[in-house]
């Protein structure tokens, strides 16, 4: 991939950074177009996050993973995502992050990240916070979306907290209106889901559910959580249209 700041004729780039083929950009990827941005990936294990401008991009998209932030010594790319990330929240520049990404963003404001007692596993909804109710993630509401993760963190300092569940207290945080990190998985489409079912499916007994049940709640539940995300990101990076001009390397 090419690391230049701006996009073809000027359009605005998101750089999604992945760390799996099978947890991708879903159904972000078409509201970030929408918005008139052109996406570029980065595959973190395989690609060197070093040789990136951590300001070029206009926005940041870290997705999820298997991998644990405090697996850094296996995975050494996190701890370089991890500095790119510090560079960007020093600029304010703009960053979305989705559960491993959510973590990733939790270490960059030095906050720690650590095994939970116990994944959560399912279609499953987030309460919100009286902050959360005054931000892009109050789509949220009464819409259940994929949750499906073992690790969590604690809310760092000089964020709003926007939401959280039962089992994971900090599900949703954002700093100002340029960062905003969720737990929960809003790019579920039908493809990935099965994907998923496809690689992790026997897992799903130990939390009393099933690959033909995990279907059944997708076919119900997938198109609120479609939509719902669509008016989450896309209210977010709205809103970045009036924030203020990146500081590029010269």
């Amino acid at each position: 991939m090419t690391t230049d700041a701006a996009g073809t004729a000027g359009t605005p780039v998101a750089l999604v950074l992945r760390h799996d083929s099978a947890i991708g950009l879903g159904n972000l990827g078409p509201t970030l177009e929408a918005h008139g941005y052109e996406v570029r990936f980065l595959d973190a294990p395989n690609e060197d996050v070093t040789a990136i401008d951590p300001l070029g991009p206009d926005v940041v998209v870290v997705l999820g993973g298997d991998e644990g932030v405090y697996e850094a010594e296996e995975y050494p790319y996190l701890a370089h995502e991890i500095e790119l990330l510090r560079a960007r929240i020093a600029a304010e520049a703009p960053i979305f992050g989705v559960c491993l990404g959510a973590q990733l963003l939790a270490a960059a404001l030095g906050a720690d990240v650590y095994r939970g007692p116990r994944k959560e596993v399912g279609w499953l909804g987030v309460e919100l916070t009286d902050a959360g109710e005054a931000s892009p993630v109050r789509h949220t509401r009464d819409v259940r979306f994929v949750q499906w993760h073992g690790d969590t963190f604690d809310l760092p300092d000089g964020v709003e907290l926007l939401a959280g569940s039962r089992q994971y207290a900090n599900q949703a945080f954002r700093r100002g209106d340029w960062l905003l990190a969720v737990q929960f998985h809003p790019e579920v489409t039908h493809e990935i889901h099965e994907d998923w079912l496809a690689a992790w499916g026997d897992e799903l007994p130990e939390y009393g559910l099933t690959v033909d049940g995990m279907r059944e709640l997708q076919a119900t539940c997938g198109p609120s959580a479609a939509a719902a995300s669509a008016a989450i990101l896309g209210e977010f990076v709205e809103g970045l249209a009036t924030h203020r001009e990146l500081p590029r390397a010269s």
